[in-house]
């Protein structure tokens, strides 16, 4: 495969790129464009329920808030808009069950399902925009970047392509092959798209012409996304090994394993100050330091963890399959609350607002916050 010049890893394409969006809008499925899961903000010590809403389907699709509105897939096949107290405002029929997470982008729904359509929605009536075809399923959010005045919006697929598509028409702009499938969502971070996949290597693709910058050997699957911090990128595999990638190097910078027990890292990781938390199949949460790869803390859940963990302030917010939702101190991993939900969470949690927002396998979309 053709590399180009590793400068562009420096250069990239002449376009801001947004920080995590604090307060109101967590429009997607990690916060902002480099998939860190971490935001500013002051969650209650002790959240309440405020509300529940009933798909009546199991909930996989991490919701996303913006602009007062909080809009979640179901396997069910539908698109799901409510208010911040729960109320429905639009409801979209899809023709297939949903997974992945959503992204809202001025005033625009972009949302994919497992036939593999890509759809644009109106935020604010659920009307179809357009509608773009891959040849297989979409179960990763749909990320985005800017260039000049157009956008465009990068989508990995179960074809072995991550899609470029113009977010105005739905036209696609280019196809980069991997090996394999992907699965998670692709990190944009100067100029580029960075995401790992089923093919076992981190790629580093251009967003401009969607041609190859570098494709690192990392693992033997990935199955979440990446979070980017500069030119380091923190990832997990089947394996049970989780790693820093020093991009600009092409190489695994650091790298832990559990010695004894080699379960997967589903869970896409969060980095904020000097940590990096994810989650792993043998129930735990861990903490590492993000530059050294030191285990800081580690929690045990009671059940394996796929749901990625946000940070949110000085705490994490993190699930698990048995859906026992928990607020953990950064610093240490003490547990500072937890609320049973009682149905397995699989999506990663929302904020916005001080508020958390989940979906579960239950099928209702949970509120806690304080009223």
């Amino acid at each position: 495969m053709l590399l180009l010049a590793t400068a562009l890893l420096l250069v990239g394409v002449s376009a801001p790129e947004a920080a995590a969006q604090e307060g109101g809008c967590w429009g997607l499925f990690r916060g902002n464009q480099r998939l860190t899961g971490s935001l500013s903000a002051n969650l209650p010590a002790k959240p309440q329920l405020l509300w529940t809403y009933s798909t009546g389907s199991m909930i996989k699709s991490s919701p996303v808030v913006c602009d007062n509105r909080i809009v979640t897939g179901s396997s069910n096949g539908m698109v799901y808009c409510l208010d911040m107290n729960g109320k429905q405002l639009w409801q979209f029929k899809t023709s297939n069950g949903i997974e992945a997470p959503a992204l809202i982008l001025d005033g625009k729904v972009y949302i994919g399902n497992l036939d593999g359509t890509l759809y644009a929605l109106e935020l604010k009536t659920g009307k179809k925009v357009w509608e773009y075809k891959t040849e297989n399923q979409i179960v990763g959010s749909v990320n985005w970047y800017k260039s000049g005045k157009s956008t465009r919006l990068l989508v990995g697929s179960y074809d072995y392509y991550l899609h470029c598509v113009d977010a105005a028409t739905g036209k696609v702009l280019w196809k980069y092959e991997s090996d394999n499938y992907i699965n998670g969502a692709a990190a944009c971070h100067n100029g580029m798209a960075i995401f790992g996949g089923c093919d076992g290597f981190l790629h580093l693709v251009d967003i401009a012409s969607g041609k190859a910058v570098k494709k690192i050997n990392v693992a033997t699957y990935v199955a979440g996304s990446v979070a980017v911090e500069g030119q380091k990128a923190w990832i997990g595999d089947y394996d049970g090994k989780f790693s820093q990638v020093d991009m600009t190097a092409g190489a695994i910078s650091w790298k832990w394993e559990d010695p004894k027990v080699k379960l997967p890292f589903i869970a896409s990781p969060a980095v904020a100050g000097n940590y990096v938390v994810t989650g792993n199949h043998d129930k735990n949460i861990y903490c590492f330091d993000k530059n050294s790869g030191k285990k800081m803390w580690n929690f045990s859940t009671g059940n394996r963890v796929e749901a990625s963990p946000v940070v949110a302030g000085k705490n994490v917010i993190a699930a698990n399959m048995r859906g026992d939702l928990f607020l953990l101190a950064l610093t240490d991993g003490k547990e500072l609350w937890r609320y049973e939900v009682g149905s397995a969470i699989i999506s990663n949690p929302a904020v916005a607002g001080n508020r958390i927002i989940l979906g579960a396998a239950d099928g209702n979309i949970y509120c806690f916050g304080n009223n």
